[in-house]
């Protein structure tokens, strides 16, 4: 009787702790959700049910306008970091022996273990510097704190990230694979094409979808290195914050949870279904073969 009750309570705790776990990570989503119809000015007090807040979102131009970048900036650092990352992580990957590789790898993994107020205080002295220079040799002071400058210290982040996802990928792949088709006849530009690309795809939609969530989330580096007419949606939601949040940044965040939601739901099914379509092939050209 104690024997079969040990297991079964071990079951119970186990299963108390996961509900309690998601409990404490999503209780605050669902509160925030809840109170983005809440009729109150007040973000704590309950007034009753209403989708005003919705409404006076949709004519905050502010807030609007720091979306759209955000999306923007986020768009455009996901996909560089995806580029830049892939280019890294094969350089790591397929060679093992060059000149310098230990101080590439540091420097490509740095951005991971440096605090943010270090990265976007150094991209910051570094763009005064700079600054500097193009103003004294061609009078123009490029670049402007602005979009570009939000986006290049994203793109550092980023590509740190993207580099660690796809090397992960690329390290678990079967050499054999690219070298068969090398022997085969291809080159290796259709090698990469037809066998490797195909291979680490999810790797590559999971690096994207990480590095744009880094990205429309940021603070610290977006508040260092924007300039005026570029605040980005979390940097007018931080400035609101101070003077009491208003509900219709309740609102916006309503409206992100569930695109969000919508975006990994679907990217989720789309990846299952590849993976389910990639080892119905596998199972089929084995059975062929035998």
């Amino acid at each position: 009787m104690r024997a079969a009750l040990g297991p079964r309570l071990a079951r119970h705790v186990g299963k108390a702790w996961l509900v309690a776990g998601f409990v404490f990570l999503y209780m605050p989503i669902v509160a925030l959700v809840v109170y983005s119809f809440n009729d109150s000015p007040v973000p704590n007090q309950w007034a009753g049910f209403t989708v005003k807040w919705y409404g006076a979102l949709a004519k905050d131009s502010e807030m609007l306008g720091g979306l759209w970048l955000s999306l923007k900036i986020a768009f455009f650092t996901a996909t560089g970091a995806v580029i830049l990352g892939t280019l890294a992580a094969f350089t790591l990957v397929k060679y093992r022996r060059f000149f310098g590789r230990t101080a590439f790898s540091g420097m490509v993994s740095a951005p991971l273990v440096m605090p943010e107020v270090i990265v976007g205080l150094s991209l910051l002295l570094f763009l005064v510097s700079v600054q500097r220079l193009t103003e004294g040799l061609f009078g123009t002071g490029w670049p402007d704190r602005g979009a570009l400058t939000i986006w290049m210290g994203h793109l550092l982040v980023g590509m740190a990230y993207a580099t660690v996802v796809v090397q992960s990928r690329l390290q678990d792949l079967n050499p054999q694979l690219e070298e068969a088709a090398m022997d085969l006849g291809a080159r290796p530009s259709q090698v990469f094409m037809l066998v490797t690309l195909p291979m680490i795809a999810q790797a590559l939609m999971s690096a994207w979808l990480l590095t744009f969530t880094i990205s429309l989330d940021d603070v610290v580096l977006s508040a260092f290195l924007s300039g005026p007419g570029s605040t980005t949606m979390p940097l007018v939601i931080f400035s609101r914050a101070r003077l009491g949040v208003n509900p219709s940044v309740n609102a916006m965040a309503t409206v992100i949870i569930v695109v969000v939601a919508i975006g990994v739901l679907t990217a989720s099914y789309l990846i299952a279904r590849a993976e389910r379509e990639r080892i119905r092939a596998v199972n089929k050209a084995r059975s062929e073969g035998g």
